[in-house]
Formats: structure tokens, C-alpha cells, sequence
């Protein structure tokens, strides 16, 4: 018996040795690997039903969900990533240049307010312009700086890119044909009840389908509504804006206001009324409303992440993850609420199951 109990425990210290060794292998092509499966997921159901419709052709099966994925996800976001590196590469020439004044827009807004409000500004700090000016100056200056940076970086890696890229295909290609099949062997590796796995697994690759659209897709078109208003109204660098306000978007507590609103808020006070009124109205009416028409529709209530949770976990993850963290927080948040709701139901099966032993103990006649 000790001799059988020393095998398994040796062989589970092996189990465990090697699976760290493999995702220490993985850790370099992380984020090719991450996406590949996020893309897989979503696009699962529409993988589905091409099966059904042709059983013996998985492989062209897939290579349709392939090419859709390609159109409606890489090729938008492949143009957005070249426009907004092309915009800040441009304001990054213009800081380097010296013909970067962000404070010149504090100076027209200070002399367009009301002198009423000047002794309020005053309380502020905010009355001293040219104070004001510098450390605008100099705080977007050193932010586009930065930025300009790192998108100067990931130009010079695109055979970095490139091949991350053809990773993340290749392996999505494999997990959508093979996924259901993939999807068994997680299930029978689980030391779980059939039951307890069937509802695991399912109940996550809902709340990840649910939760990236909810998410995403609400923040993709309060972006480009966003990036459309601000092209329509001829305020520069309207593709950057609008993938800024796509981001914000991602967080419940901040949302793509911050950016239409202060630049409304600029126009009517110098006097724009019509700009300012126009972004003020398409704003409220147009952008603020998206995430209650789409996110109903696209995530069901019981599905739907709490506000305070999408915002832990996507503030969380953008600063552990980067890029990918956007994404990656929420899922590690979904995990997180799924495996416990299911650490919850076993135990409920557990206690009805003593009760139920107890009942039929003290049933006995003996």
C-alpha cells in the first residue's frame, strides 16, 4: 500500500514538473497563444455550425471561420493600430519639433470664462495660466513622448509581431477544428463529477463569450461612433481619439465621457456652440446610450460581470498583462466567480447528501 501511495505521489510531482516546464516553454509566445484561444471561443459557435452544415469537410469548415475572423476582427483592428501609430508618430515629430502647445488651449479656455468663475479657478490653483500652461505643456508633452516611443519600439519589432501573429493563427486554426475534441480531454483530466465538469465548462465559455462581447463590443462602437463625431467635426487626430475613448470605455466608472465631454465642454466656452452642442447632444444621446442598447442585448443579466468587478480586473490586468490585459483581467475575474460558484454547489450536493444519509440512518429499523 505505501509502495502504491509513493508511485502516485511521485507521479504527480512529475505530472506537475513537466506541466511547469511546458508553460515555461509557452511563456514567450504568451500572447499569441492567449488570443488564439480568446479568438477561438468566440468564434466556436459559428465554427459549430459550419460542421453541422458540412460534417465531412471540417478542415474547409475551418478555414471559413478563419477567413471570417481575419475579416471582422485582424483586418479593422490591423487599420486602427497603422493609423493611430501614423497619428501619434506625427505628434511625436511635432514635440520633437517644439510645435507641440497644448497649454495655448488653457490660455483660450481661461480667457473665454465668465469673470465669475475666475475667483473659482482661483481656489482651484487653476488661476495662474501661464503656471498652468507649463505643466500642460510638459505633462502631455512627456506622455506623447512616451507614447511616440513605444510605438517607434513596436514598428522596429514587427518581425516580432509577424511572427507572433502566424503563431496565433496557426493555433486558432487547430482549436477551432479541433476544440470539442480538446474540450473532452480537459473535462475527462478534471478530478471532478461528470456533472460538476459539464457545468464548469460550459458555464465559463459562456460568461467568456458574454463578458468579451459585452465588453468589447460595446467599447468598438462607442469608439468609433466617437472617432466618427470627432472626424465630422474636423478635431484632429480623430482616430487616436476614438481608440482612446474605445479603452476608456472598458471601464465602468470612467467610459468614453472623459474625452467627448471636456472637448464639448472647451468648444462652448470659447464660444464654438455649435461644435459644443453638437458633441455634447451626439455624446449623451448617441455614445452614452450604446452601452445600454448593445450590452442587454449581447450579455444576459446572468451572465454580466458586476461594474466594480470588469473595473478591478481590467485596471488589474492592463498593469500585469499590458496590452492583453484588457481582456485578460476580466477572464481571470470570470474564472474566479465560476469556480467558486461551483465550489458552492458542490458543497450544497454535499450537504444535501449527508442530510440524506442521516435521514435514512435514522429511517433504519435496527
Amino acid at each position: 500500500m505505501s509502495n502504491q501511495i509513493l508511485q502516485v505521489r511521485t507521479f504527480l510531482i512529475l505530472l506537475i514538473a513537466v506541466t511547469f516546464a511546458f508553460v515555461w516553454l509557452l511563456i514567450p509566445f504568451a500572447v499569441a497563444v492567449f488570443w488564439a484561444v480568446v479568438l477561438a471561443i468566440l468564434f466556436m459557435p459559428l465554427q459549430n455550425r459550419l460542421i453541422n452544415r458540412m460534417p465531412d469537410w471540417p478542415n474547409l469548415a475551418t478555414c471559413i471561420t478563419m477567413f471570417l475572423a481575419i475579416v471582422i476582427v485582424l483586418v479593422p483592428v490591423s487599420w486602427v493600430g497603422q493609423s493611430v501609430i501614423g497619428e501619434l508618430v506625427q505628434l511625436y515629430s511635432q514635440v520633437q519639433s517644439g510645435n507641440f502647445t497644448a497649454g495655448e488651449a488653457y490660455e483660450r479656455f481661461v480667457s473665454a470664462v465668465p469673470e465669475s468663475m475666475l475667483p473659482w479657478l482661483d481656489r482651484m490653483g487653476l488661476g495662474d495660466v501661464q503656471s498652468v500652461k507649463d505643466s500642460i505643456s510638459k505633462v502631455a508633452s512627456q506622455a506623447v513622448r512616451l507614447v511616440g516611443n513605444q510605438a517607434i519600439n513596436f514598428g522596429q519589432n514587427t518581425f516580432i509581431f509577424v511572427v507572433q501573429l502566424c503563431i496565433m493563427l496557426y493555433l486558432q486554426y487547430f482549436l477551432l477544428r479541433d476544440g470539442m475534441r480538446i474540450k473532452s480531454l480537459i473535462a475527462d483530466a478534471l478530478p471532478l463529477h461528470s456533472d460538476h465538469k459539464k457545468k464548469f465548462l460550459n458555464r465559463f465559455a459562456t460568461v467568456v463569450r458574454a463578458t468579451i462581447k459585452g465588453n468589447v463590443v460595446v467599447a468598438i462602437c462607442q469608439g468609433v461612433l466617437g472617432g466618427i463625431i470627432f472626424w465630422a467635426l474636423d478635431i484632429a487626430s480623430a482616430t487616436l481619439w476614438g481608440t482612446v475613448m474605445a479603452v476608456l470605455s472598458l471601464l465602468p466608472a470612467v467610459g468614453a465621457g472623459l474625452v467627448w465631454g471636456p472637448v464639448a465642454i472647451y468648444f462652448l466656452i470659447t464660444g464654438d456652440m455649435f461644435k459644443g452642442t453638437i458633441l455634447g447632444l451626439y455624446g449623451i444621446l448617441v455614445i452614452g446610450l450604446v452601452d445600454n442598447a448593445l450590452r442587454p442585448v449581447l450579455v444576459g443579466k446572468d451572465t454580466r460581470l458586476p461594474d466594480y468587478m470588469v473595473l478591478l480586473s481590467t485596471l488589474g490586468g492592463l498593469s500585469v498583462f499590458g496590452f492583453s490585459g484588457f481582456i485578460a483581467g476580466p477572464l481571470i475575474a470570470v474564472l474566479f466567480l465560476v469556480a467558486w460558484d461551483l465550489f458552492m454547489v458542490m458543497n450544497e450536493d454535499q450537504g444535501e447528501a449527508n442530510e440524506g444519509r442521516a435521514s435514512s440512518e435514522g429511517a433504519d429499523p435496527r
